[in-house]
């Protein structure tokens, strides 16, 4: 029988926060971190990954600060890796992979270069690097993904998110169904707190008010998976060919027919992938 959320949803108290997460599993840790967009949670993002997932580590997907059921954040609240760290210690985790999409991509970097003893193994899917020279980005500020993210946080109706979860992923058909748009856009609309938070911090540099250095991705020595959409009109592929020419234990995945949601347009792959990769790269676990 497949995992229900029910069974995997926990609460846990930080120093700072009350955070909302998913486990399953057990055996080496490993932490999913979702993206940026209204709506996202560790269960939204990663349903189709848990499971499979747990046969092999022990799972956490996390709801950070500002998003899903944790505590509501302002901009000047945000940091990330902070809280990264704090759900860590709280649960007792001296150490765990990391796997990041999007903004947890960005989180799981910065925590790769600033808490090196805390991850044993680093994998991304779609994440922004910040700033690096761009040759395939649009040169007129914001992606079009984001540009659409954007505004469904300003009017998170079932119409702006069927806009964002069309420009998130390739095969519309398949993935924007009535169903999604609308489960996406009542849990946006259920935490009013959260889409107030970002749209207010955006000036300030709401989701992430900081970035990892790039001149540090060199440091990053743990094993390093890069996975991408070909197809991604969030973050262009080129944010990971950067990455793969900057962090020195790194290989990537290209996706052809794949848009910012690896996990969820091609999850059997990218299970099977993660599986391997960590299993295949025991370190100093």
């Amino acid at each position: 029988m497949a995992l229900a959320k029910e069974q995997t949803a926990r609460m846990v108290r930080t120093r700072d926060w009350s955070l909302r997460y998913y486990e399953a599993g057990s055996g080496h840790p490993l932490v999913l971190l979702h993206g940026s967009g209204p709506g996202a949670t560790g269960w939204s993002n990663f349903r189709g990954n848990i499971e499979a997932l747990a046969e092999h580590f022990h799972v956490y997907a996390v709801d950070m600060p500002g998003w899903g059921e944790s505590d509501p954040a302002t901009v000047d609240q945000l940091d990330h890796v902070d809280a990264a760290i704090q759900f860590l210690d709280a649960l007792g985790i001296p150490r765990a992979a990391f796997v990041g999409n999007s903004m947890g991509g960005q989180t799981s970097l910065r925590l790769a270069t600033e808490h090196p003893g805390r991850i044993s193994h680093l994998v991304t899917m779609g994440p922004p690097v910040g700033r690096m020279p761009s040759l395939f980005g649009a040169g007129d500020g914001p992606s079009e993904g984001l540009k659409v993210l954007i505004e469904a946080y300003q009017d998170p109706s079932p119409q702006n998110m069927r806009r964002l979860v069309e420009i998130m992923c390739y095969d519309k058909a398949r993935f924007a169904t009535p169903e999604l748009c609308e489960a996406r856009s009542q849990a946006a609309l259920a935490r009013p707190e959260h889409l107030a938070n970002y749209v207010a911090g955006l000036p300030h540099g709401a989701p992430l008010p900081r970035w990892v250095d790039p001149a540090r991705l060199r440091d990053i020595a743990v094993p390093t998976l890069l996975i991408h959409g070909r197809d991604d009109r969030v973050v262009s592929f080129e944010s990971s060919l950067f990455l793969l020419a900057n962090i020195p234990d790194s290989r990537l995945v290209l996706l052809n027919r794949c848009g910012h949601w690896a996990m969820i347009e091609h999850a059997e792959e990218f299970n099977r992938l993660v599986i391997d990769f960590v299993r295949g790269n025991p370190g100093d676990e």
